[in-house]
């Protein structure tokens, strides 16, 4: 004979505990009241309320899942504190190359506290405080010393003008053009001075090389006759 607990046996008139199922970081999570879970981080001091997604609600034998009466259910959570999870490690090999990597990685998390979970609008106002008290001081403290940024920045505009008007003025795209323009004048006037010089040069050598031919006396040319030639 198998023994049967009491306990175990459900009763039919009781009344089944509401849960829902919520929607953060791209996670969906089973809740109850009370009940404390860890989600991926959220932009949230500690002690603050946030509101959740709620995808599902199940209230005894009563079911919701239309997204109409989803956006009226509201899920509370408190923050209770910011951390860490626990070591991932990840490990890399390739064989007979040599390669090998080890590295550890810590999930940032945030460990959140389940309040209320209603169906109507009696819930209570989710307050969501992101910003905490010292980071409120350093933003007066930065509003205060903006004021120096805007006189630093005057005084680095005067000394750019200054500088600018330090600089020679620069030459402009026209004068430039006209620059070139001249030198290339003055080159080519040059090559054509060059080229007249040569043919003057070749005219007087060839005028000499004239000249000594026409001083050579020509030479006579005395033709032997058969009788001399018997003589010599």
């Amino acid at each position: 004979m198998i023994p049967v607990w009491v306990e175990d046996i459900p009763v039919a008139n009781e009344r089944l505990q509401m849960y829902a199922i919520v929607k953060t970081g791209g996670k969906q999570y089973k809740v109850a009241e009370s009940d404390v879970i860890d989600v991926e981080k959220l932009a949230a001091e500690p002690d603050s309320t946030i509101e959740l997604e709620v995808v599902f609600i199940a209230d005894g034998s009563k079911v919701i899942t239309d997204a109409d009466a989803l956006q009226k259910a509201k899920v509370i959570a408190t923050v209770v504190e910011q951390f860490k999870g626990d070591k991932q490690i990840i490990f890399k090999f390739k064989k007979r190359k040599g390669y090998k990597r080890l590295r550890g990685h810590r999930q940032n998390l945030t460990k959140l506290k389940i309040d209320s979970i209603s169906l109507g609008d009696k819930a209570p106002k989710a307050t969501k405080k992101t910003y905490s008290k010292k980071v409120a001081e350093d933003e007066e403290a930065t509003a205060e010393k903006k004021p120096a940024r805007k006189n630093a920045a005057k005084k680095d505009e005067v000394d750019a003008e200054a500088i600018v008007e330090e600089k020679p003025a620069r030459r402009t795209r026209a004068k430039k053009v006209e620059a070139e323009a001249e030198t290339v004048a003055a080159a080519e006037d040059k090559t054509e001075a060059v080229t007249k010089a040569e043919v003057e040069a070749k005219a007087e050598t060839e005028a000499e090389a004239e000249a000594i031919v026409e001083e050579k006396p020509k030479r006579k040319t005395i033709r032997k006759t058969p009788e001399d030639k018997k003589e010599e």
